[in-house]
């Protein structure tokens, strides 16, 4: 079983900045890609930013320029650096990820953490 723990989420004022963690553990062979996904109050879902194993990114035309993604494969661990935060970033961040495993090629989601941008 694999499983996808986030971290880093809280209360920031607008402009401020917050680092997200998410570590993945189990039965790992490899990790494909993986990614931050938003939902907010009363929205669907959205996809923030995505990378790869080779570290081909996309953001969200929403937090180009602001938020920045990065992982590290030898600690299976992606990040999420976010500044000049915006009250519209509020939301339940949820890490994604492709993960290879013995029983098969599974997409994982963690719990999510929240964040709250507000003054």
């Amino acid at each position: 079983q694999v499983q996808l723990v986030e971290s880093g989420g809280g209360l920031v004022q607008p402009g401020g900045s917050l680092r997200l963690s998410c570590a993945a553990s189990g039965k790992i062979f490899s990790i494909n890609a993986m990614g931050w996904y938003r939902q907010a109050p009363g929205k669907q879902r959205e996809r923030v930013a995505t990378i790869t194993s080779g570290g081909t990114i996309n953001y969200a035309g929403s937090v180009k320029g602001r938020f920045t993604i990065s992982r590290d494969n030898a600690k299976n661990t992606v990040y999420l650096q976010m500044n000049s935060l915006k009250p519209e970033d509020t939301a339940v961040y949820y890490c994604n990820a492709w993960v290879f495993t013995p029983e098969g090629y599974l997409e994982v989601w963690g719990r999510g953490t929240l964040v709250t941008v507000s003054s």
